[in-house]
């Protein structure tokens, strides 16, 4: 008994280890790739010389390699870490609260929420606040997305915070906003209407260091409350009745949590479109490796679902020639595969 735990312990520690080496490898490795040459070693030394205060003549080789580092290529990786993170951690406590394997972060309707605000702005060119364009449509998308997640909190106050209510509530705002969108496209322009489409497959394209603070925020605070809460998701698995039994407020519970992944979620999808697969398929992988202890199963996803987006991310900048795809397209590839070999070789045990 005592060696199988170790050897469960080691996997535990071997796995999220491997999804560690590979966010600083594939990471190291984005930062490479552009039309100025920087081996992968040197970027580290640049990153680290770039925070020790280091400084370089204008214009020299070494000024012009840390501000194309920093300025262009190394906003992206972050960006991709955080939203990888942030959308594993949604799936990974959505499926707990819900109970469901199917679920991921756009359950309850916020991906087509943030669809909506995101065609408003370009359509009609109307946006939330008086800011810049850019941030007007995030603010739109950010605004858009929560509205159908206060929907759900409603509908279940009024019936029950039942999983199948969550659920269904979220299936019927999709349905809904969707067709708000479509019917807003249809009456667009051809260039509006292809802005829109690369939004919605999602892309880290454009990201910029303006991105970044909100976005990471919003998930390291609701990552940290989620891993809080481990114990209490561990407790839903068992059942709404076994909860309750043991001291758990399973309704209340279950709307705060899903408030939390809805802030979560909108934080990261207003800035990098709607990406697909990273909260449904990384928590599956992790727990076939380390089981389903939410103690472990939350930050072992964040760095899994780091991993998953920035290697897509790679492949769409890499493989596809010309040019690149956006990693949306990228992800629905490898992630709907991956998703079938899951559910074929599915141990109920996971569960």
């Amino acid at each position: 008994m005592k060696d199988e735990y170790h050897r469960y312990t080691g996997r535990k520690i071997l796995f999220i280890s491997l999804c560690a080496l590979t966010i600083v490898c594939a990471g190291g490795y984005a930062l490479t790739l552009g039309v100025r040459e920087i081996g992968f070693l040197e970027t580290f030394g640049i990153i680290w010389n770039h925070l020790t205060g280091v400084g370089y003549d204008l214009h020299s080789d070494g000024w012009w390699d840390d501000f194309v580092l920093w300025e262009d290529r190394l906003p992206r990786v972050v960006v991709a870490v955080i939203a990888g993170a942030g959308l594993a951690i949604g799936g990974a406590a959505m499926q707990s609260v819900v109970k469901n394997p199917l679920a991921d972060p756009y359950t309850t309707g916020i991906s087509s929420g943030a669809v909506l605000g995101i065609t408003v702005a370009i359509v009609l060119g109307t946006s939330i606040g008086s800011f810049g364009s850019n941030y007007g449509m995030v603010l739109n998308a950010f605004v858009f997305g929560l509205v159908p997640t206060a929907v759900a909190i409603a509908v279940t106050k009024m019936s029950n915070a039942s999983p199948a209510t969550i659920i269904l509530a979220g299936t019927a705002m999709s349905y809904l906003l969707n067709a708000a969108s479509t019917l807003l496209l249809v009456t667009a322009e051809a260039g509006k209407i292809q802005e829109a489409f690369l939004w919605q497959v999602g892309t880290l394209e454009w990201v910029m260091w303006d991105d970044v603070p909100l976005m990471f925020v919003i998930t390291l605070v609701g990552g940290i409350v989620l891993l809080f809460f481990s114990r209490q998701l561990n407790l839903l698995l068992f059942g709404d009745k076994s909860a309750k039994s043991l001291g758990l407020d399973v309704d209340n519970f279950r709307l705060i949590v899903l408030l939390i992944l809805s802030l979560v979620t909108a934080s990261i999808v207003s800035f990098v479109g709607i990406i697909g697969f990273v909260g449904l398929v990384s928590p599956h992988i992790v727990r076939m490796f380390i089981g389903s202890d939410n103690r472990f199963v939350i930050p072992a996803s964040a760095l899994f679902g780091a991993a998953f987006l920035l290697v897509a991310d790679l492949i769409a900048r890499t493989v596809i020639a010309p040019g690149e795809l956006p990693v949306g397209v990228i992800m629905s590839f490898i992630g709907g595969p991956i998703f079938l070999i899951l559910i074929i070789k599915s141990r109920k045990g996971m569960w």
